[in-house]
């Protein structure tokens, strides 16, 4: 089992609903059998996460890791199975890292529409519960506002 010792992107960018990571030399690590590996940028040096299904999107993308003249070869959908990568990724996107995602007005409206209607709807059937069980506070309480 390898374990992320340090993963800090050198650069990201968003384009639409994907994040890109790119990473440099300094700023990716890893340790396998208590020994440190150093990111190598000399084929695969970023992961596309797709925001909407935060899903990393290239999987194939080879990493290479070196420790004197030994080098690691990880494609990254190997590095995600065999290593604690998910976690860095999971932090990174949860707030340690500020990705701004900006969600299109008419998507924030409609979803405030909908949950207002689901609300209202829920009013009307634990006023219907509360006529049915008899339950003259909670009528009271649920009907105050709408006099």
């Amino acid at each position: 089992m390898l374990s992320v010792q340090r993963m800090m992107p050198f650069f990201t960018s968003q384009e639409d609903f994907r994040l890109r990571l790119v990473f440099a030399y300094q700023y990716f690590s890893i340790i396998k059998g208590g020994e440190v590996y150093q990111f190598v940028p000399t084929e695969g040096k970023e992961i596309v996460i797709n925001m909407k299904s935060l899903q990393v999107e290239n999987l194939g993308e080879v990493f290479v890791f070196q420790r004197g003249s030994r080098f690691l070869r990880l494609p990254l959908y190997q590095l995600l199975l065999i290593s604690d990568l998910h976690l860095h990724l999971s932090s990174m996107l949860e707030g340690t890292f500020n990705v701004e995602m900006k969600m299109p007005e008419v998507v924030v409206e409609e979803s405030l529409n909908i949950v207002n209607e689901l609300e209202s709807a829920n009013k009307l059937r634990m006023i219907d519960y509360a006529l049915e069980t008899n339950n003259r506070t909670l009528f009271n309480e649920l009907t105050e506002g709408l006099h």
